[in-house]
């Protein structure tokens, strides 16, 4: 005790003039003491005594070597001492040096290792009492102490929500939220600091926090408080972390965000400040409702605005703001609502800009301009539109430049967007006199998948009830080939999917014997089998009805891959089937008797008694099942 009072006079002197060798000495000596078990003695009797000039000496020399010395030694002393446990009892509402040692827990949870110690000393209860203080300097350390226990620690968070402490902070902010002082400023950061770091990446943190009604309280802070830029910083950040999460959108739907987001981007000229807002608009802009608030904020001229600047620099930092920019336009595009606001009929001034964007030599530009038109193209008026007004041109000359060695990005948007235009019927021979297949074909060389995928879906679409073109198409014998090779992508089900559905439709629009044997003699029947087992069930329709056109038109020639390919046993499994469709029970029969014109084929019918299928199928629900049951149940008895 002798060596500690020595110390606590030193203590009082050096509380005044601060020199670091001193303190370190004076520190040394009382964690010397603390390790003696002498602290707890000399801080009752002083108490006791109802004299806490002592404590607050000591914590100030504590404080001022915290933060001058802020290493693992200095806290492994701290936690050495057991002066952790102590700290609670002098978290009481009734202590004078509660929010000095509140500052002092701020500054040791600063390091990670720290962080779960107390919560073992019993920190976080007395703390979170102290959130209900009317004395803004103890809301303020309080708030520090438990947003730097939470910081990315498990235990911190778990101890705060148990002790009801996020509550309590949001009740601060609603009630604080319009007072602009400077210090209810710095208490308000500090609070939302205190919650993002409660509740980052854990989702169901995030989710009481929403449930709770932050959001909405968020949301005032940043319109007031938007001159404050360390405030505005630190909503920003929790609005990203909130956006992540699904059930946060309808909340946000119901504020003016869009508005207050917009307003200061319009404010901001520093690179990294727009790009804190872009990582809130991009998860907020996956929502319809958003989508169109922020179109009507005026988000799109701010957007349009930055491409302009952008587009001939080539610093890093534009070069992002220009990809940033242009891939949330899109984005924006993709809400039907705000999509139809910005075409105008086609004449709306945003539209045209987005039109300049594609004959661009900004690949950038070029991507998000094809990508534009692929959204605008969602309604069989905006598709018939852009048509008759030169765009399918637009989409070819830029195919065009990346042909040979191009970017696939570009490609990709391109062919989404000539795809989509091909939708309306109206559309279909003019794109084909324009000389879209042409252009399409020259990547059937591609080895990129997301290309295939959609040149293949683009050549579909041309051809639907097209029959010269799917004629011509059917009997190209490299593209039927190519097909044929694609049928067996197995790592990359679209184009498996869609080669498969090509290879059908170039039959069923055409119904012609050329294309046919060109499909049998590149090896394409035995994927057409396979397609009638499908999971889905317009595929497995398709497949039954180019079948039955082969069957019909050409029997002779594609017999042999038919049987190989176990066509019969598949259709009579299909038939038996409860789970499939009306359709394809419907369609599975009307194949069964275009069959019986082939011999083999024939016999393998009656081997495998479809009669009983069949008959079964007299009395299906369907009408048309029904009424073709008996007509197939006629056939195979005659046949017999």
């Amino acid at each position: 005790m002798d060596n500690l009072s020595d110390t606590l006079k030193k203590l009082k002197i050096t509380a005044v003039d601060k020199t670091e060798d001193s303190l370190e000495g004076c520190l040394d000596c009382l964690l010397q003491a603390l390790a003696q078990n002498s602290w707890s003695a000399l801080v009752r009797s002083e108490l006791t005594a109802t004299s806490t000039s002592w404590v607050q000496v000591i914590l100030q020399v504590i404080l001022i070597f915290i933060k001058d010395n802020q290493n693992t030694e200095t806290s492994e002393k701290i936690q050495a001492s057991g002066i952790l446990q102590l700290f609670a009892s002098l978290l009481t509402p009734q202590s004078s040096c509660k929010a000095k040692v509140a500052n002092i827990i701020a500054e040791v949870a600063k390091n990670e290792f720290m962080r779960i110690p107390c919560v073992d000393a019993g920190l976080i209860s007395p703390l979170v009492q102290l959130l209900n203080s009317k004395d803004q300097e103890v809301l303020l350390q309080t708030g520090r102490a438990l947003g730097n226990i939470c910081y990315d620690s498990h235990e911190g968070r778990s101890a705060v929500d148990q002790a009801g402490g996020a509550q309590i902070v949001i009740d601060h902010l609603r009630s604080l939220c319009s007072i602009t002082d400077p210090a209810n400023e710095k208490l308000l950061t500090v609070f939302c600091g205190m919650l993002m770091n409660y509740s980052n990446e854990n989702d169901s943190l995030q989710a009481q926090l929403i449930n709770m009604g932050v959001i909405p309280t968020l949301v005032k802070l940043l319109g007031i408080h938007c001159q404050n830029a360390a405030l505005t910083e630190m909503c920003l950040v929790a609005f990203g972390n909130l956006a992540e999460l699904e059930s946060s959108k309808e909340q946000f739907a119901s504020t003016n965000i869009a508005e207050e987001l917009v307003k200061l981007f319009k404010k901001q000229i520093e690179h990294d400040k727009r790009e804190m807002i872009f990582e809130v608009l991009a998860p907020l802009a996956e929502n319809d409702a958003i989508k169109l608030q922020l179109v009507e904020a005026g988000l799109v001229e701010c957007l349009l605005e930055i491409v302009q600047q952008k587009v001939d620099s080539d610093k890093e930092d534009d070069i992002t703001e220009l990809k940033t920019g242009s891939d949330l336009m899109v984005l924006l595009l993709l809400g039907d609502e705000s999509m139809q606001k910005l075409f105008e009929g086609g004449k709306g001034s945003v539209f045209q800009r987005v039109l300049s964007w594609i004959p661009s030599n900004n690949h950038q530009l070029q991507l998000a301009g094809a990508l534009a038109i692929a959204n605008f193209a969602r309604n069989d008026a905006n598709c018939i539109h852009m048509v008759d007004n030169g765009i399918v041109e637009k989409l070819m000359d830029l195919l065009d430049r990346h042909v040979e060695d191009g970017n696939v990005t570009v490609q990709h948007a391109a062919l989404s967007a000539l795809r989509n235009l091909a939708i309306p019927v109206i559309n279909k021979a003019k794109m084909l006199s324009a000389g879209v297949t042409e252009a399409v074909l020259k990547f059937l060389k591609s080895e990129m998948p997301p290309v295939q995928f959609k040149l293949l879906g683009t050549l579909r679409m041309l051809i639907d009830a097209q029959a010269e073109a799917a004629e011509q198409l059917g009997k190209n014998v490299k593209l039927v080939e190519r097909l044929v090779e694609w049928c067996e992508a197995k790592d990359h089900a679209g184009v498996m999917g869609e080669s498969n559905r090509l290879l059908s439709a170039l039959i069923r629009h055409s119904k012609s014997k050329d294309v046919i044997k060109t499909i049998v003699q590149s090896g394409g029947i035995k994927h057409l089998v396979t397609m009638a087992t499908s999971e889905h069930v317009i595929m497995q329709n398709e497949a039954l009805v180019a079948l039955a056109l082969i069957a019909a038109l050409e029997l002779g020639t594609a017999e042999k891959d038919l049987e190989s390919a176990k066509l019969v046993q598949i259709l009579h499994r299909l038939l038996a089937d409860e789970r499939s469709a009306p359709e394809i029970k419907y369609n599975s029969m009307v194949l069964i008797c275009a069959l019986m014109g082939s011999e083999c084929l024939h016999k393998e019918v009656q081997d495998l008694a479809f009669l009983d299928v069949v008959s079964k199928l007299r009395s299906h629900e369907n009408k048309s099942v029904a009424q073709q049951a008996s007509l197939t149940e006629q056939r195979l008895t005659v046949e017999s």
